[in-house]
């Protein structure tokens, strides 16, 4: 089976900025036991030793292990874009780091997702944050969302840019509740290599957001 693209472009890792927020989320607001996380989109499974503590049992879920570099942990080998391979309430938390901005259908993902999920569950899904000033600027100069310009590493592995305002929607489709919006507070600033200094946080100046809901 051939890599998936977004692996085959970013080495199926995330910036660990991204991962700590994740693990932050699930540390907040875990649902008494975790006996099952499924980290969907897992790549190398770097989320892993973030939430190791967190949960008696973590399954990474994608179409590769990316060749061999897998994290110590169970691993399943599924196409995101159908049906995931577990019952109904199988998993007190699910977690997907920065793949749904690759699906061309991330709503069905939010389904499965929560169709997976026990009653009271967590799922928590982090994407490109387009409210950013860099996203903005980015939107504004060059009319794309700066995740999502013509550019290496991101379109077209970057297919599905999604606001604040769709993520509550899609999750208030999938009878979620208690949604949450939160930020990685780490962000570049626009036209230079720099992120922002760290007083300055949220929507404005985060590259990236977190949905996080019960079922």
């Amino acid at each position: 089976m051939s890599e998936p693209l977004h692996i085959t472009l970013t080495q199926g890792r995330s910036d660990d900025a991204i991962l700590r927020a994740a693990a932050a989320v699930v540390t907040r607001r875990r649902p008494g036991t975790v006996e099952l996380l499924l980290d969907l989109g897992c790549g190398q499974g770097q989320l892993r030793p973030h939430v190791a503590g967190l949960c008696a049992r973590y399954v990474g879920v994608d179409l590769s292990r990316h060749g061999g570099t897998w994290a110590e942990g169970e691993f399943v080998e599924a196409d995101l874009s159908r049906p995931l391979p577990f019952p109904d309430g199988a998993a007190d938390v699910v977690v997907s780091v920065e793949t749904v901005e690759h699906l061309e259908n991330p709503r069905a993902l939010l389904r499965e997702a929560t169709r997976v999920l026990r009653p009271g569950g967590l799922l928590v899904v982090t994407t490109p944050n387009q409210e950013s000033l860099l996203s903005l600027a980015s939107l504004l100069w060059h009319g794309e969302f700066s995740a999502f310009r013509e550019a290496p590493g991101l379109y077209p592995s970057h297919v599905s840019a999604l606001l604040g305002v769709d993520l509550r929607r899609m999750a208030a489709e999938c009878g979620l509740r208690d949604v949450e919006l939160s930020y990685t507070d780490h962000g570049r600033v626009p036209g230079t290599a720099r992120h922002w200094p760290r007083g300055l946080t949220g929507r404005r100046f985060s590259d990236n957001v977190v949905l996080s809901a019960r079922r």
